[in-house]
């Protein structure tokens, strides 16, 4: 917990917590858990797109590699455990096994992923595509508001866009992969439970919109000659609202942006442009949603004589996590004395990219009220040491089970 506090004093704001990829403060951020991990004695090092990673060696020959991972970026204004309690809560597992000298039938690698949020390109994953092999290498032309481009971020941080290929752990020598994550939910904290099994990872889709109509003067324009496209956005905005309301129980729908440009309380808005966020466990409703709300968006942009842009930004499917390793955190769960509650996650996290190339697994952690994204989020410590024993206990399982197989597979 202390070193959650410490990670949080680190901010580009100094009246909140914001640490954006590639910002000087996020460096910080980065240097300080580095020199944690090392001080565990564990190898560690920076990546080429800003990873931190640190490794705990087994002693057999061919050993594969499980890994233990969250992310150490934020959004804007965030709260302190969002990503950095899974990095942190994986440096006190591995730090307890290395100074135990622990006998490990695999590679331990905990990995604090550089880029999850995706607030300054608007590119979710950064950290997690790279070491999965899946990073797009057409992402480095993406901008910031600034119009810096992410190669030229990657760089100023230190990093190198070249060597983004080679930091990939390769496909065969992945194991696994465990993080551990507050809910940002209410059911744990309705349920008075500290800890839950995440079985699925809802899949996204993101879009950026575009409503252009005539701006003009806000006192001399006839209401009814009007093509102010605030207006429009206002409609859709609670449009969506309703949609999200009509299918409550197949997904979720949000627009958590939207932009005036050149606004000013005396004119009639000519151009504005929105966020859409769209998510559900299901794939096929996912992609159904987003034709069903584009059209909806259409007719809106037709009755009041605008034009509608639709530029998707993101798409990512739905995600399962793995029966096998989710068989031992179950026991780990009960072990440790609590009940075994399965949750769908809504929210996206680095499992999702990593569940393309090895068997996934997820803890979820009570945080206060559900709150996150917000400086009001909170995990209480019985709750943090609770996810601590599972943690510990789940990994004592993998251990053993790997000792008397003597394989390197998941267990069916």
């Amino acid at each position: 917990m202390q070193r959650i506090e410490a990670l949080a004093a680190i901010s580009e704001d100094p009246e909140g917590i914001t640490r954006r990829f590639g910002t000087s403060a996020f460096g910080r951020g980065q240097q300080l858990v580095q020199g944690w991990m090392a001080a565990a004695g564990l190898h560690t090092r920076l990546d080429a797109i800003g990873n931190v990673r640190a490794r705990l060696m087994s002693r057999r020959p061919g050993a594969r590699t499980f890994v233990l991972a969250s992310h150490i970026d934020t959004v804007v204004n965030a709260g302190k455990f969002d990503g950095p309690l899974g990095v942190l809560l994986g440096l006190d597992l591995l730090e307890n096994l290395a100074s135990r000298g622990a006998d490990l039938p695999f590679h331990l690698e905990l990995i604090a992923f550089s880029d999850e949020e995706g607030v300054r390109f608007h590119t979710t994953y950064l950290g997690s595509k790279v070491v999965t092999g899946a990073f797009e290498s057409s992402l480095l032309a993406r901008q910031d508001e600034a119009g810096i481009t992410l190669a030229e971020a990657i760089t100023t941080m230190g990093g190198d866009a070249a060597r983004i290929p080679h930091e990939a752990i390769p496909t065969a020598d992945w194991l696994g992969y465990f993080e551990v994550h507050i809910e940002q939910g209410p059911v744990l904290w309705e349920r008075n439970l500290p800890v839950a099994l995440v079985t699925a990872i809802a899949g996204q889709q993101r879009v950026e919109l575009t409503w252009r109509g005539m701006a003009g003067h806000a006192g001399t324009v006839p209401m009814a000659m009007r093509q102010d496209a605030l207006a429009g956005a206002a409609e859709f905005v609670l449009a969506v609202e309703q949609f999200g309301r009509q299918y409550a129980h197949e997904l979720v729908a949000t627009v958590g942006k939207l932009d005036v440009r050149h606004a000013a309380s005396n004119v009639i808005p000519g151009e504005i442009s929105c966020s859409l966020d769209l998510r559900s466990p299901d794939a096929a409703r996912l992609t159904a949603a987003a034709q069903q709300v584009q059209a909806l968006a259409q007719t809106i942009a037709e009755r009041r004589a605008l034009h509608l842009t639709w530029s998707p930004v993101q798409t990512t499917a739905p995600a399962t996590c793995d029966a096998g390793l989710n068989q031992l955190l179950a026991r780990a769960i009960a072990a440790a004395g609590h009940e075994v509650v399965p949750l769908v996650s809504g929210a996206g996290h680095d499992a999702v990219p990593v569940s393309r190339v090895a068997p996934a697994a997820m803890l979820f952690v009570r945080c206060f009220q559900g709150i996150s994204h917000n400086p009001l989020e909170n995990v209480e410590l019985p709750d943090l040491a609770a996810a601590v024993e599972v943690s510990a206990r789940f990994l004592t399982l993998l251990v053993t089970h790997f000792t008397e197989q003597e394989t390197t597979r998941i267990p069916e």
